[in-house]
């Protein structure tokens, strides 16, 4: 199967295929497992990252109509994934006067020397949108048992470095011991920990126990700040690096003491009243490269809750309370989370209330013992909003009337079944949309059209969107059993891919609260 060229892709197609047809975690670990030790040093990270669904390069400019008129499938398979790699690392780099038709040309290129097979997997490689189940965490279990190393160290290891692929390179490339002597990294990026959901307070108490630490919830840009010397660098809960965007961030963070610093916060702007800016304002501003780019950019700063290293001394494994500690003793007042540590339930609540009243989007209540999870979301912190919010995959849009005719408006949600196999659709909503919103959502719709039929488009699913709701009801008309009642759309959710949407066990653990 490989030669000094490295791993032909019909290989990962073969595995693809097989990946498809089987639930079993173990029998994926296997499959999984098997191509990897095919892989070379030269094509391992590019096929750890195909085999969990995406491409290496984050943006490839090429949308889905450049897939429509393409050459006729290869009749015998010869592409290499390193030429794949590289035909995708040039069409990245394409810009400016004639690029769109130098990227169609290179399209075509590499999808006529693919067969029907690769063209298949390529399309969905480029969409983001293959179904085989090979979610990270299983990619990671098939390295670790393809080279005989302890899942644990692989999940830390990719965790640290930021992504499953460059772990798996540095465990071809320098063995078992350096992945195990893998430490936080200043200027690389930690994949973020994630707070579980609980109703209320009380839920989350019950979770967490007492006493806890409680944070008030920023409704901004998550963001994680790194700082060496007089090197600022700002990534986002996706792992973009956003440094350039946030000049009062880099500023504010320059001008601390200490020469090593690795802080997790939020990203947003305060009213004059100290009530927060929308978070459609913050996220615009923060998408802004500089000031001549379009609107003029909010003044964001940065608001901290965690602290994962300062100096040479890492803080990822000390509980929250010593770090909360370290944190408080290091930065001024002005730059931490608003923040209670009680053991009384009664004053949570308060805090909660008092958080919500201010303008801010709710607490996350956290376990003082808890290490920091790095890429998982854990009940160690557990995040309480006023409203029953979901985050909701857009399978389908229906076509607007009245005055929204010609807009795509009326939005079919779908929560992730608990393998995340399958979308399960929960019920329609086209309430919470502006003009702006529609005529986005109109066109990115069509830019994911699959199929359509009178009436209604159908769209990749791709897109995540907050969806809060006043209830939910059993429903024997969706497949889930229940449906929602009175949703409405609070933003989209570009930061979250589909495969991160809320599950239908975690859609269906609020029903007996809400009702």
């Amino acid at each position: 199967m490989t030669d000094d060229h490295g791993i032909l892709l019909d290989r990962l197609v073969a595995a693809w295929r097989g990946l498809a047809a089987t639930r079993s975690r173990n029998a994926k670990r296997d499959l999984i497992a098997a191509v990897l030790r095919e892989a070379t040093a030269a094509d391992v990270e590019i096929v750890v990252s195909y085999l969990s669904g995406s491409l290496r390069q984050r943006r490839t400019g090429i949308g889905w109509h450049s897939l429509q008129d393409l050459p006729a499938p290869a009749a015998e398979a010869s592409l290499r994934v390193v030429e794949v790699d590289a035909a995708f690392e040039q069409i990245s780099g394409l810009a400016g006067p004639g690029s769109a038709a130098l990227r169609q040309a290179a399209v075509a290129e590499l999808f006529g020397r693919a067969t029907a097979g690769e063209q298949e997997l390529l399309r969905g490689l480029i969409f983001g949108e293959l179904r085989q189940g090979a979610l990270e965490s299983a990619v990671q279990d098939g390295l670790a048992a393809a080279y005989d190393v302890d899942r644990a160290t692989v999940r830390r290891a990719a965790m640290l470095l930021g992504s499953t692929t460059a772990a798996a390179h540095l465990l071809l490339t320098e063995g078992e011991q350096a992945l195990a002597e893998v430490s936080l990294q200043v200027g690389i990026a930690v994949q973020p920990m994630l707070a579980a959901s609980a109703p209320d307070v009380e839920a989350a108490l019950a979770k967490s126990g007492l006493p806890a630490v409680i944070d008030a919830k920023l409704d901004g840009i998550r963001v994680q700040v790194h700082k060496h010397g007089s090197k600022i660098n700002i990534f986002t809960r996706s792992l973009d690096e956003i440094t350039e965007r946030l000049p009062q961030v880099v500023a504010t963070v320059a001008a601390l003491p200490q020469d090593q610093l690795v802080l997790d916060g939020e990203a947003l702007a305060l009213r004059p009243d100290g009530r927060p800016e929308v978070f459609q304002q913050i996220a615009s501003s923060a998408a802004t490269r500089s000031e001549s780019a379009g609107a003029e950019r909010l003044p964001l700063q940065a608001y901290f809750f965690d602290l994962l290293r300062i100096d040479e001394l890492e803080l990822l494994d000390q509980p929250l309370a010593e770090r909360s500690v370290i944190m408080t003793d290091t930065l001024p007042p002005a730059l931490l989370v608003p923040r209670l540590i009680t053991d009384d339930g009664g004053r949570a609540a308060d805090f909660y209330a008092d958080v919500v009243a201010q303008g801010f989007e709710g607490v996350v209540i956290k376990d003082p013992t808890a290490s920091y999870a790095a890429g998982r979301r854990d009940a160690g912190w557990v995040k309480v909003k006023p409203r029953h919010t979901f985050d909701l995959v857009i399978i389908a849009a229906e076509w607007g009337h009245g005055r929204r005719q010609g807009w795509l408006s009326n939005l079919h949600l779908a929560a992730r079944s608990d393998d995340g196999e399958e979308l399960i659709m929960l019920g329609k909503t086209f309430k919470g949309l502006t003009d702006e919103m529609l005529a986005w959502q109109t066109e990115r719709f069509l830019q994911l059209e699959e199929r359509r039929v009178p009436g209604i488009v159908f769209v990749r699913p791709e897109l995540v969107a907050e969806i809060a709701v006043d209830g939910l009801q059993t429903s024997p008309r969706y497949p889930g059993g229940v449906a929602l009642r009175f949703a409405r759309v609070l933003r989209y959710r570009e930061d979250k891919p589909a495969a991160e949407a809320d599950t239908i066990s975690t859609v269906k653990r609020l029903l007996p609260a809400i009702d």
